[in-house]
């Protein structure tokens, strides 16, 4: 009896912490946290905007996809200003541009950039390969979506806000 018990805790054990919700890249994982300065210097955590549902976009002011992106981005943006919130990580290594590249495109939303290009530790936590590539993270901090552009995101919004 003793060790029909300790093999039933061992086995509840083991399904309670393959259900565990980690922090990482995939759908379902808790979303790593960012924490990054904007174009005044001041850091800006990811963690800070829990509650909305958050479009991470990591693009690049030499990007061409990701500028030919950004009038949708725009557009969610003002379709939605008090249920989406979008969270700008640019790979730049220079400063003057990633902020003449926010000038033009009109970009309200946090723009946020250590510079650091690959070298940025965000890479690693989102497995960064190229730009563009963005993660939609649920009010909770959880990613629900990743790597979703054009039609396909706009109708992922649309689909998770239009209530």
């Amino acid at each position: 009896m003793k060790k029909t018990l300790l093999i039933f805790g061992f086995l509840c054990c083991v399904i309670t912490a393959s259900n565990a919700q980690v922090v990482g890249s995939e759908i379902g994982d808790i979303a790593p946290e960012i924490e990054l300065p904007d174009a005044k210097g001041e850091n800006v955590v990811l963690s800070s905007l829990r509650g909305s549902l958050v479009l991470i976009d990591f693009w690049a002011s030499w990007c061409g996809p990701c500028i030919k992106e950004q009038p949708l981005l725009v557009k969610l943006h003002n379709a939605y200003p008090d249920k989406l919130s979008i969270y700008g990580v640019s790979m730049d290594t220079k400063k003057p541009l990633w902020t003449a590249a926010i000038a033009k495109g009109k970009l309200p939303w946090i723009n946020v950039s250590d510079f650091k290009y690959w070298k940025s530790p965000v890479v690693n936590d989102y497995k960064l390969q190229s730009v563009p590539l963005n993660f939609l993270i649920d009010k909770n901090g959880i990613i629900i979506a990743k790597n979703i552009h054009g039609k396909a995101l706009e109708d992922k919004i649309n689909e998770l806000l239009v209530q």
